[in-house]
């Protein structure tokens, strides 16, 4: 699959308590789109991972999002 950002992405994942927020800029929102996009077409299993160290913003936690049947 192929992961594409769009220039001048900016994304930041947060956890408090039971609560996770993602923030994104416009960049950043139509990144996601398209890579959810192509995860749907995916077989069952596949995920996107991000974290600080590919995509988000360094205080950021970890995302996996993952395709199920």
């Amino acid at each position: 699959m192929d992961i594409e950002w769009k220039d001048g992405f900016s994304i930041r994942v947060g956890i408090d308590g039971n609560t996770v927020l993602l923030s994104a800029n416009k960049e950043g929102l139509l990144s996601l789109a398209e890579q959810l996009k192509s995860l749907a077409e995916e077989s069952s299993g596949t995920h996107l991972h991000y974290d600080m160290y590919n995509s988000l913003e360094d205080d950021s936690s970890e995302l996996i999002v993952e395709k199920i049947e």
